[in-house]
């Protein structure tokens, strides 16, 4: 079956998840994650892509981003694939490949789930027990969202901007919410959306990008074109844009 072209609208947040072949490591020095985060500022600024937050774990990476353009994430993934898996082979003395197929993507909804997304991404290492809190492990966004470490890489969201008025205030609201834990709906939800190519919001975000893209953005049978009118017909005359109401993906 041919694979579907990524739906990539311009403006909407993007969770992303690029892993090992068979899970085997991708970086195996801190020079690894050190290269990868400069060619990856890189190929963000020649493609458009503002970085949101990241975490480089020994065989897999997620980034949350936000495009410009249709194709500037793929530009971007692309680019820094390229460059990344020379330099890997060439200084491990390997061949062949070394990530899992295309990287996985979902569309994030940036009022209910983007900074739920950016703890995801940033509690990965306390998760999988390598560091007991997230500002202990140096390859991730947290220590810039949370305690002001300027990176170049680095592009705050308007979403993480509102959440106080000045620097201090908006991290220390920022780590505020890492005291409560993700509960596992919430887990699951993150994954089922970047692990199926779906959308991560609530009903209202998912009835546009399903309108927008004319694709099924959430688990189970899609509506029929009847169930379908009605909605962009009702929505245009309340709102003058898509938007409507249907299920949460679980």
């Amino acid at each position: 079956m041919a694979r579907l072209p990524r739906v990539c609208p311009p403006g909407i947040p993007q969770h992303i998840i690029q892993r090992g072949n068979n899970r085997q490591v991708c970086f195996a020095d801190n020079v690894d994650f050190a290269a990868y985060a400069d060619w990856l500022y890189e190929a963000s600024q020649k493609s458009q892509v503002a970085v949101h937050a990241w975490v480089f774990m020994t065989n897999h990476v997620h980034l949350l981003v936000t495009p410009r353009s249709e194709e500037g994430v793929s530009r971007m993934m692309q680019t820094l694939g390229r460059r990344y898996v020379r330099y890997f082979n060439h200084t491990y003395q390997r061949t062949g490949t070394l990530w899992e197929g295309r990287f996985k993507s979902c569309l994030v909804e940036t009022e209910r789930y983007l900074l739920t997304c950016q703890r995801y991404i940033e509690m990965n290492p306390v998760r999988a027990g390598m560091v007991a809190e997230p500002g202990q492990y140096h390859w991730s966004s947290y220590r810039a969202n949370a305690l002001g470490l300027t990176t170049k890489l680095y592009t705050p969201h308007e979403g993480y901007l509102q959440l106080a008025a000045s620097d201090a205030e908006r991290q220390a609201a920022y780590r505020r919410l890492f005291s409560v834990t993700l509960d596992d709906a919430q887990l699951e939800d993150i994954r089922c959306a970047v692990n199926r190519g779906l959308a991560l919001g609530h009903d209202r975000f998912n009835d546009e990008i399903e309108i927008l893209t004319e694709r099924r953005m959430r688990p189970g049978r899609p509506p029929s074109r009847a169930a379908a009118t009605t909605v962009i017909q009702y929505v245009v005359s309340e709102t003058g844009k898509p938007t409507a109401r249907t299920r949460k993906c679980r």
